[in-house]
């Protein structure tokens, strides 16, 4: 069989070629350091880094939302906290007004403090969230959920929940309605607040005194029961926090788990990246000192 000069030609410029291209993609692997330029260069292994790329995309997306849960969730209890604390002096004022030896102007002193207070709480309950989004009115984050009336203050937002996805299992309500904080089982601390301040500002005489009595223990009543809800709902938003914490920590373990598959299938081993590019250096240049020397036979170099 006889082997034309083109044929030894060719072969030999293509094996050299190949030797070069696979040169190259040797250096551009130890450049980055990835094992994989193209999906091409392992197509399982792509395969399978995409799809942990993509489980790592939505667990960070994941810790994205909790953190913006954890924030409206500090929000509501820092808020809630200053609540309670005018729960708290309320309760302290019902009780010196309950003195059967204050005089008319000293329980005037006392509704008015309570008025003050009425009106601090409408505030709290008509407070913004860092966003500017009304944090008790449901879905009607644009409007003040409470406005002040005769009667104490009227709920004008709704009873939605703002639910996040905190986990792929887990769905959380990040706010708390006005209803059910200030207006909870029929019981409105504003109309309670309210009805204590016409209270007081009555003057008290004999004929009324039982009623007088009667409307303090109710307004306590009432204070009581608005206070020990206002710490149900706290505690269910400390409840939640504690939750994203540990959905935190799992998020945390579920992100090194999918770095460290990823580097497995994509990170170069450079030892042999390096070995690898030494022998190929060595193979090339005797493939073209090779190609050299069977190129530049001639029957002239026998005569």
């Amino acid at each position: 069989m006889r082997i034309s000069t083109n044929t030894i030609y060719q072969s030999g410029i293509s094996k050299i070629s190949n030797l070069q291209s696979e040169q190259f993609k040797l250096m551009q692997q130890i450049s980055t350091g990835q094992r994989i330029a193209s999906p091409s260069d392992d197509p399982v292994a792509s395969a399978r880094a995409l799809e942990v790329s993509h489980a790592k995309s939505i667990n960070s997306k994941f810790a994205d939302t909790r953190q913006t849960a954890q924030l409206k969730l500090n929000t509501l209890e820092s808020n809630l906290t200053s609540v309670t604390n005018m729960m708290i002096s309320v309760k302290s004022a019902m009780v010196s007004a309950g003195n059967s030896t204050y005089s008319d102007l000293e329980r005037g002193f006392i509704a008015s403090e309570l008025k003050t207070t009425l009106d601090g709480l409408v505030g709290l309950a008509n407070t913004r969230d860092a966003a500017g989004n009304y944090l008790y009115a449901g879905f009607e984050t644009d409007t003040p959920p409470f406005v002040a009336n005769a009667t104490g203050a009227a709920y004008v937002g709704d009873t939605n929940k703002q639910m996040l996805q905190v986990d792929s299992q887990r769905q959380m309500a990040v706010n708390a309605t006005g209803n059910e904080v200030f207006q909870a089982g029929g019981n409105d601390i504003f109309a309670t607040l309210q009805n204590l301040v016409t209270l007081l500002n009555t003057p008290l005489t004999p004929a009324n005194q039982a009623a007088f009595s009667t409307g303090i223990a109710t307004g306590l009543t009432s204070i009581q029961q608005g206070l020990d809800n206002i710490l149900t709902v706290r505690a269910s938003i400390g409840s939640r926090l504690n939750e994203i914490d540990q959905l935190d920590i799992s998020g945390s373990d579920l992100e090194l788990q999918y770095s460290k598959s990823l580097s497995e299938i994509q990170d170069l081993d450079y030892a042999a990246a390096l070995s690898d590019l030494s022998k190929n250096q060595t193979i090339m240049e005797a493939a073209q000192k090779s190609f050299v020397a069977t190129t530049s036979l001639s029957l002239f170099n026998f005569i």
